[in-house]
């Protein structure tokens, strides 16, 4: 039984990251939905259409639990997606309640970068509503970064000035913290560590999302726990020059991710 991550594109891929260096036993299945990428520009009702038809798609390989990696698809899909299928289904959301304890005792705000879907919707604002009691929590859409990361252009002068551009309104003196709230978004953390202060602590969800699948899968007894990880590639238009940049990615993302 294998592992599935699914994301739109090849995003998802910082959290199969994540849950390979903690499982390093698990066999695991990766899907990108190529036919539709990206996901955060297009309205609710498509992007709900689109996991459905590739959750579909997975549940006919022989899988233990599948992790939305992917910010968006969670926030529109996730809890139908919990009423049709028995295995355990995993989302991720913006990494905000852990940004803003770190920021605790030094009273800095955090700033959330995501798709402009995600920020949208009403489980992200109903998050930050939910913990953000002192007001400290903004948030900024940066879109164009998903379209970068998919073109595996991610650390050189273009996105140096992109981020300048996109940050320029903000005195980052005032933020103690910078969410990724995109699983995208991750794969730019070399390039944001050379530009944003060195007060400002960078995270994601990717962590605490495979701590949650660990911990669902431990309670089935359905982690393999021994021998050798094998990792099996998927995208909803199965281009093979897809397949191999998603094996780009992973490679990628050792170098510019971590």
């Amino acid at each position: 039984m294998r592992i599935a991550f699914f994301d739109s594109g090849i995003g998802g891929i910082s959290v199969l990251h994540e849950a390979m260096k903690q499982l390093p036993h698990e066999d695991f299945l990766y899907f990108a939905d190529t036919l539709h990428v990206p996901y955060g520009t297009k309205s609710k009702d498509e992007v709900l259409s689109f996991v459905k038809q590739a959750v579909e798609t997975i549940s006919k390989e022989e899988v233990s639990a599948l992790v939305i990696a992917c910010n968006t698809a969670t926030s529109i899909a996730i809890s139908e997606l919990r009423n049709i299928y028995e295995m355990p289904i995993i989302g991720m959301e913006p990494a905000v309640k852990p940004a803003l304890a770190m920021n605790r005792s030094s009273g800095k705000r955090v700033l959330v970068l995501a798709t402009p879907l995600t920020l949208k919707e009403s489980k992200y604002r109903e998050l930050v509503s939910r913990i953000d009691d002192m007001h400290m929590v903004d948030s900024l859409p940066m879109p164009e970064l998903v379209q970068f990361c998919e073109q595996l252009n991610v650390d050189n002068q273009q996105i140096i000035d992109y981020f300048h551009t996109q940050l320029a309104s903000f005195d980052l003196s005032m933020y103690g913290t910078l969410v990724l709230g995109c699983t995208h978004f991750p794969f730019f953390r070399s390039v944001l560590k050379k530009i944003l202060p060195d007060h400002i602590q960078i995270v994601d969800g990717s962590a605490g999302t495979v701590n949650r699948l660990t911990q669902l899968l431990s309670d089935r007894d359905q982690l393999l726990g021994k021998g050798h990880s094998d990792l099996k590639w998927m995208c909803s238009d199965s281009n093979p020059e897809y397949l191999e940049k998603m094996r780009k990615a992973l490679e990628l993302f050792e170098v510019v991710g971590v």
